[in-house]
């Protein structure tokens, strides 16, 4: 891709059990930011309520699909994206709408300045409508991104954001372990160690409920305190 290029930008989506929501977050991404190219990789992730069932029924030639037999958690399905994706940029997009596709134009401004490798989108840094839902997942994920920022030595708002944005070169070399939500401090030690030119812009928030079907729960967040020691102190 030269400066004048416009990227092509692929979106990978993980998604387990997401029946009602699958459809709309592929047809909003696919109509979101129609001045770039899009390819869509949706990783069914072993789901169990009909979201195979919806997919299946998808055909976009700008849409891929590939699927898990067994749910083997957000890591695993962010490792068979990454593999799959022939873009330039990369974003990570959430199968739930919390995020907004239409934000992808904020996300990328750095990368397309050439500021920047890698853009994390902040729902802590003040911008757009935010859902007011649990004050304990705040605590948490404030504490989660101090204790990362105390590792890493970068000043993050959001370490446990969805919306991350890798150049594709950005990625290269960085070999991921984690199956689950371990992958989100997995990844920012990963990056960081690498020296690589971190930006972070301020984004909406939409969040869900557990009945609405939130996943991550407070084990997640135990699991992440050990990641965050694992990866910045250990080879890793």
């Amino acid at each position: 891709m030269t400066k004048n290029e416009s990227p092509v930008l692929s979106i990978v989506i993980p998604a387990y059990n997401e029946r009602d929501t699958i459809a709309g977050v592929i047809e909003t991404v696919r109509q979101s930011n129609p001045e770039f190219t899009k390819e869509i990789i949706v990783v069914d992730d072993g789901s169990s309520d009909g979201t195979s069932s919806v997919l299946a029924k998808i055909d976009y030639p700008d849409v891929r699909v590939f699927s898990h037999k067994q749910n083997s958690g957000k890591g695993s399905a962010l490792k068979t994206g990454f593999a799959n994706a022939t873009g330039d940029i990369i974003i990570i997009q959430d199968a739930d709408l919390e995020y907004d596709p239409e934000e992808y134009r904020v996300l990328l401004k750095p990368i397309m300045d050439g500021r920047a490798d890698v853009v994390y989108g902040s729902r802590f840094a003040g911008h757009g409508a935010h859902r007011v839902l649990y004050f304990w997942h705040y605590v948490g994920n404030r504490f989660l991104t101090l204790l990362s920022n105390l590792f890493t030595n970068i000043n993050l708002t959001d370490m446990e954001t969805c919306y991350k944005v890798f150049t594709k070169q950005a990625l290269e070399g960085i070999v991921l372990k984690e199956k689950r939500f371990g992958i989100e401090p997995e990844i920012t030690a990963k990056i960081a160690k690498k020296g690589l030119r971190i930006y972070e812009v301020p984004i909406s928030y939409y969040g869900r409920t557990y009945e609405e079907g939130k996943k991550i729960n407070w084990k997640d967040g135990l699991w992440a305190l050990w990641c965050i020691v694992k990866y910045n102190l250990g080879a890793g």
